[in-house]
């Protein structure tokens, strides 16, 4: 390009922003990038249960400012990560054995009459989806992609859930999934339960695809609650050895 007189224009340098396309998907915000990466770090059990959360600490480890990790811990204690204590500020939470349960209770109930009205309405195409979901879940068990695990889990409940069209449950239950999740991972990475996972997550699939609804729903409501069960016994050995062990209710007792 010239400048009108038959001379190039000398080229500006810079930060070269890239062209965003244009496919009416919104970019994610820095707020939601720390927040996915803070979750995750959470749900990994990078951060412990109990430890503090120090703003400039991890607004230094993300290469943002202060602002967008606040925003994000806000988000994470609605979502029950995290919680902020008057004296620590922000804190990864910590489940009672007694918290658990109840969380376990409340997605069998919930997601089975959820299961029950979505089975009628699955189409193959989204039955076909959790099958491969599947078939990626066992392989991350395989390569001990503990990162995946959860991820992979919910991706396959809600896949059939969806159907239901009943998106504020919806909501609620991945909210509840997350809260349980970095205990199950870690219960799945210590204890090699996965076969088991594995194979009811399969028969969960097969009611559902013979269309048999209130089979699929009573096959995951027993998941849900069995998974819980063994979580919690579970945990309660690991904490009686850990030193501070804590109580049911997870209060330090020495």
């Amino acid at each position: 390009m010239t400048d009108g007189s038959g001379r190039k224009r000398p080229r500006k340098r810079g930060i070269r922003i890239p062209r965003v396309p244009r496919t009416g998907v919104e970019r994610k915000t820095v707020t939601d990038q720390a927040l996915e990466v803070l979750r995750e770090r959470i749900l990994r059990g990078e951060y412990a249960e109990g430890e503090p959360l120090r703003q400039d600490a991890l607004a230094a480890s993300l290469s943002v400012s202060r602002i967008p990790v606040r925003e994000a811990l806000r988000q994470l204690e609605v979502e029950g990560l995290v919680i902020f204590n008057p004296h620590y500020g922000a804190v990864v939470s910590t489940l009672s054995l007694e918290d658990i349960g109840e969380l376990c209770e409340l997605r069998a109930l919930l997601e089975s009459e959820v299961m029950r009205m979505a089975v009628p309405r699955l189409n193959h195409d989204e039955l076909d989806r959790a099958d491969a979901i599947l078939d990626a879940y066992e392989a991350a068990f395989e390569r001990r992609d503990i990162a995946e695990w959860g991820a992979l889990n919910w991706r396959f409940h809600s896949t059939l859930l969806s159907a239901a069209d009943r998106p504020l449950t919806l909501g609620l239950l991945g909210t509840l999934h997350n809260q349980s999740d970095r205990y199950m991972r870690m219960q799945l990475a210590l204890t090699h339960g996965e076969d088991r996972a594995i194979g009811e997550h399969r028969a969960i699939a097969a009611a559902a695809r013979a269309r048999a609804g209130d089979y699929a729903a009573n096959l995951l409501r027993e998941h849900i609650l069995s998974a819980g069960r063994s979580l919690i016994e579970f945990l309660r050995i690991q904490r009686a050895r850990a030193p501070g062990a804590r109580d049911s209710r997870g209060r330090v007792t020495a």
